[in-house]
């Protein structure tokens, strides 16, 4: 017990840092944007989305179906909001929890002495382990793996109670149901059954290879045949039930997250799938260059034969043949147990029994209880307990490193992945197993003490080693900016792309487009960097250099609606109606089939037909606009805003003089957001005209007290009280708004427009000139200057504005008759003008 408390306070300790840290890399979209997470929505959701929240039988679902780690999340979200700190407890806790049972788990393989106890801190402090534990999302491989061990250690209860005892098939039953729970944590939890099934041949029975299929043919052990049996039977239930849920189609993912997979070469295909699992033991065992993402080329196709990363390939898999025949090879005469040499069966000292090799051929395969008659009665009782030999050792932690493993090979399917630090959570375990139990035989081999003690240090120096990588790990993963910055040496176009968006989010905005650049200097096709480099030039209204890359990306990635959408709006600002609205058709066209996140795009096709239909209102065609509202509303997604739509609608009705229908949308639009400011004022105007002046009033007093900055608010209450014939009070509000929003032309125009019908025409003077400087191309804004300035007597001025006008607007009624009337007056004054 001491050494499972040890090794978990230790993998505790580690990571009580990460408490502190933020949300991570695929957090958010797991978490902060994850619609299954909210109370709202219905928990059952959680069981036909995948992990990210997209409906599982969805062309474009990731296929993750993890969802007891969702149910986690939302319990998490429901106690602690999007507070990380929550989320980060329950990962720690979690691999205490994993470390702990590990640790139980080998001391029924190592028994009760400080090589059980080295595992234990191995595991605990393996730098591998980071991503798993810091990154939240990563809580479902940690989740699968406290399910797998429990799984593991039910079944060894069932082998030790087998014919003994009836209770033994209570013992498979929680088998089955913790291997169910492990593959609803995550899939490869699955995979624990066929190290069950390991474990029963070659550790519990401790048969070899040749006599596998003599003791099947035989009958000898009906009991091991059976259980084998069910367990086949489990899993292959198990993995059936998966794929039907799923849609009985496998994931589908974009040339970027495997560039093997997507290759047309078979010969770079094979040898890189080879390669990669090498690559992946070396992470294990020396874990000094680690990276949240190894998608991309973080590691390069190994294109031909002479690649010398082969040799890698070559000599891990003769080493992993050599493990095998050694752990699988008729035993010799003299073998070790629990640390003491074993001669012919007779161990020097130990406490614990151990067969000789003569006993292994010769003696009856016997279960670790017997029955025993006594006064009568057939009592159970418990044998000594046998452990395993080296080589049984050797077997199990091969097949705990290997068979997890196999899922992410791209052996069956292929995966989205080229390297992934939180798979290998599960096999790491066999890892820290094998490791133990190769310094154990190399200490109990060598005779010197010198030697012994050099082995033990190495191995205890090992551990510290790994406690310090995962220590100065865990402060990358504090903040995304630390993180991504640690992955440029490895994934530099992933990295840098990411790092941007950081930047960008503090507002260092000469950083991000560096950073943006250097993501595309690496890889010039990423159409999510394309687009927000674009995003980040137009919001610094850099507007044809965010056309031209919402181009690039739209060229590289067709079905990017957001680009559509930006590049519309950009359009739409610059007056290029026709170009704007077959944008914002094209993109309202686009499926959302085989897309990575479904919900984004639905979103964005939504906000393009949102876009369209105020491009048709502006231009006074309100059926269509009216029509292309029904679209959206049709379209939209559930995590869809849908306030500002709505309002849509009501204006387009009220336009239309439809006011009742224009009332209902209204209301619909104060209820799906209550404190949406324009619906106040929208319903505050209708309220008005239909002569419901005081609650009029209320909702245009309601939009001033939700934001008393908004210049806009004070703009609508002053038309109000202007028509109520309220004229000091609506110069005030004219005025006010004006101050607040003096950069917005409409709103300082309206303000010019009131301050003149309530005879304030020095203030109205005032506000005109500032609308013309606003936008000194407008002709309207140019004539009403011209027109106030004509009422100040400020003739010439008044002339120079309404010739202006004229120059962009040459057949203006209004400003012709205007002018006309200027030149009589400055005639009889005997001022010059232009026409003389």
């Amino acid at each position: 017990m001491i050494a499972e408390l040890v090794s978990s306070a230790l993998g505790l300790a580690l990571y009580l840092n990460t408490l502190s840290a933020d949300f991570c890399y695929d957090d958010s979209r797991a978490i902060k944007t994850n619609q299954d997470l909210l109370p709202e929505t219905p928990w059952t959701h959680i069981f036909y989305n995948d992990f990210w929240g997209t409906l599982l039988t969805h062309s474009g679902s990731h296929k993750s179906y993890r969802p007891l780690c969702t149910l986690s999340f939302r319990l998490n979200h429901a106690i602690g909001g999007l507070n990380p700190w929550s989320y980060h407890l329950v990962n720690v806790l979690l691999h205490a929890a994993v470390t702990g049972v590990f640790t139980s788990f080998s001391k029924i393989l190592l028994g009760d002495g400080y090589w059980t106890f080295m595992a234990g801190l191995m595991f605990a402090s393996h730098p591998i382990h980071t991503e798993a534990v810091a990154g939240i999302v990563g809580r479902a491989d940690v989740g699968a793996s406290l399910f797998f061990l429990l799984s593991l250690l039910c079944y060894i209860k069932h082998c030790s109670t087998r014919g003994s005892s009836a209770r033994t098939w209570g013992w498979f039953l929680g088998t089955g149901l913790c291997a169910g729970c492990s593959m609803l944590w995550k899939e490869q939890g699955v995979t624990v059954l066929a190290v069950s099934a390991v474990y029963d041949v070659f550790v519990f029975h401790r048969l070899k290879i040749k006599q596998i299929l003599p003791t099947i043919y035989k009958r000898k052990n009906l009991s091991l045949f059976l259980s084998i049996s069910l367990l086949t039977f489990w899993g292959t239930s198990l993995l059936g039930a998966r794929l039907y849920w799923m849609g009985n189609k496998p994931p589908s993912f974009s040339n970027s997250d495997n560039p093997a997979a997507d290759s047309d070469s078979l010969l770079a295909r094979t040898l890189t799938f080879f390669y990669l699992p090498t690559k992946n033991l070396w992470l294990l065992l020396c874990p000094d260059t680690l990276s949240f993402d190894w998608s991309m080329d973080a590691v390069p196709l190994l294109k031909t034969i002479c690649d010398w990363r082969n040799l890698h390939t070559v000599a891990f898999y003769v080493g992993l043949l050599l493990l095998a025949y050694y752990g699988l090879k008729s035993p010799g005469v003299e073998r070790e147990c629990n640390g003491k040499f074993v001669t012919n069966g007779k161990q020097n000292a130990n406490g614990h029994s151990c067969h000789s090799d003569v006993e292994y051929r010769n003696s009856e395969i016997k279960p670790s209880f017997a029955s025993k008659v006594e006064n009568g009665i057939k009592n159970n009782v418990s044998q000594r307990t046998q452990l395993p030999s080296t080589e049984n050792i050797v077997v199990l932690s091969l097949s705990l490193l290997i068979i997890p493993f196999v899922p992410a090979t791209n052996l069956f399917f292929y995966v989205g992945f080229v390297i992934a630090e939180r798979v290998l959570y599960i096999p790491s375990m066999g890892f820290c197993l094998l490791v133990t139990v190769g310094a154990r035989a190399l200490y109990v081999k060598v005779q010197k003490r010198f030697l012994k003690s050099l082995i033990f240090y190495a191995t205890a120096t090992l551990i510290v080693f790994y406690g310090l990588k995962t220590a100065i790990r865990n402060g990358d993963w504090q903040n995304e900016e630390m993180l991504y910055r640690s992955g440029i040496k490895v994934n530099p176009a992933k990295a840098w792309g990411n790092l941007g968006n950081v930047l960008k989010s503090q507002s260092k905005i000469s950083e991000a487009e560096s950073a943006y650049r250097n993501a595309l200097y690496y890889r010039s096709n990423m159409a999510d960097m394309l687009y927000n480099l674009g995003l980040l030039l137009q919001e610094n209204s850099r507007f044809a250099e965010a056309l031209h890359y919402y181009k690039l990306a739209i060229g590289s990635r067709p079905t990017l609606a957001s680009a559509y959408l930006n590049t519309g709006i950009i359009l739409m600002n610059q007056g290029k109606t026709e170009e704007a609205r077959r944008t914002f058709l094209k993109c309202s066209e686009i499926p959302d089939e085989n897309l990575k996140d479904p919900h984004a795009h639905k979103s964005s096709v939504t906000s393009c037909l949102y876009n369209l239909g105020k491009l048709y209102h502006e231009q006074g065609h309100y059926e269509d606009a009216l029509s292309v509202y029904k679209e959206a509303i049709q379209k939209m997604p559930r995590q869809f805003a849908p306030q500002s739509l709505y309002n849509m609608m009501g204006e387009a009705y009220m336009r239309l003089s439809k006011l009742p229908e224009a009332e209902h949308w209204y209301m619909e639009s104060l209820r799906s957001k209550t404190d949406h400011i324009p619906a106040h004022l929208t319903y505050g105007k209708l309220l008005a005209l239909t002569g419901r002046k005081s609650e009029a009033e209320k909702f245009f007093l309601k939009a001033i007290e939700l934001d008393p900055t908004k210049g806009n608010c004070y703009m609508h209450y002053g038309q109000f009280l202007l028509e109520e014939a309220r004229l000091i009070e609506a110069a005030e509000m004219a005025k006010k708004a004006a101050e607040l929003d003096s950069t917005e032309f409409d709103v300082v125009f309206s303000a010019a427009h009131m301050l003149r019908q309530a005879s304030l025409n020095e203030a109205a003077e005032k506000y005109y000139d500032l609308a013309a400087r606003l936008r000194p191309n407008y002709p309207a804004a140019l004539m009403n200057l011209g027109a106030i300035l004509h009422l100040n007597g400020r003739l010439q001025k008044a002339e120079a504005n309404y010739l202006r006008a004229l120059q962009l607007k040459p057949d203006d009624v209004i400003t012709q008759s205007n002018l006309r009337k200027l030149w009589n007056i400055m005639e009889k004054q005997g001022l010059k003008t232009s026409k003389t």
